[in-house]
């Protein structure tokens, strides 16, 4: 079942008209909200960046954060305890003809699925993954969370035809963040991360990390990051919502620090996976 204008529906009898504006234009906006033993996770986080979003790109809100609650709770209760990973998506809606101005007077569309998250195997979190360098390609507001993500596509299959997992983007000479993830490194004991910008999704999991970190007496700041200094990190991690927090342990076919995931990880990851549990026992 999804949720598609108001029904909750069989997937293949959800339909949209092909006048769409998401589908012409991509004029629209996306979350992503992990979900543990049943539980949104920092979904006020994700409704705000949602709401942040939509303000950004003149859409209304269609619903309020107690409709958002009980639409996506609804959806996640069909998959028990499972861990899960909701998408919603808003659209500017359907319009008499196809037009770049925004039209007057027409109704969002608002689609929901929830799907399993695959697990993490302990083989690839003691491995790590192989990310490459690669311009940055896209536009000038990446804190919007928008459905064009064409020039994110390019990027993360060149990736992929490199033999890596994730693009690490640069931009004016330094590191911004990767084609679908935030960035981390550690330099000489620090947990970085660049600061929150148009030149980046302002992640949620990325925010939970420089939480952990306050609160458990780890260094951190958020600054750039020079190109330089990213080749020379002695960690380098990526951060989403349902890749969690991955140790990258080959940068543009040099190992990253001895080639394995570092302490400063093993640490961070280990807080997560408490915060984590602590969500599945009711508690965030």
């Amino acid at each position: 079942m999804v949720f598609l204008n108001g029904l909750m529906l069989p997937l293949e009898e959800a339909k949209i008209s092909v006048l769409d504006r998401g589908f012409l234009l991509g004029d629209g906006v996306y979350e992503v909200i992990p979900a543990y033993g049943g539980r949104l996770f920092r979904l006020e986080q994700h409704l705000q960046r949602l709401q942040n979003s939509l303000d950004a790109i003149r859409i209304d809100n269609p619903y309020t954060n107690d409709e958002w609650t009980r639409i996506l709770s609804e959806l996640i209760a069909q998959g028990g305890n499972a861990d899960q990973s909701v998408y919603l998506q808003v659209t500017r809606g359907v319009a008499a003809k196809r037009d770049h101005a925004f039209p007057h007077e027409v109704k969002p569309t608002v689609f929901a699925m929830s799907n399993p998250i695959p697990p993490l195997t302990d083989e690839l979190l003691l491995q790590g993954i192989a990310a490459i360098t690669l311009d940055d390609i896209r536009w000038q507001r990446c804190d919007i969370k928008a459905i064009t993500l064409l020039a994110n596509a390019m990027l993360r299959q060149q990736a992929h035809d490199e033999g890596a997992a994730e693009a690490i983007l640069i931009k004016d000479g330094h590191a911004i963040e990767g084609a679908a993830s935030n960035l981390f490194i550690v330099s000489n004991g620090t947990i970085i991360t660049p600061p929150k910008s148009s030149h980046l999704l302002p992640g949620v999991t990325r925010d939970l990390v420089l939480e952990l970190a306050a609160q458990h007496g780890l260094e951190y700041a958020e600054r750039a990051i020079p190109e330089q200094e990213l080749s020379q990190a002695s960690e380098i991690w990526l951060t989403s919502s349902t890749k969690e927090i991955l140790p990258v342990t080959t940068l543009n076919q040099q190992a990253v620090g001895d080639g394995k995931p570092g302490l400063v990880w093993h640490r961070m990851i280990d807080l997560y996976r408490q915060y984590k549990q602590q969500l599945r026992n009711g508690a965030e």
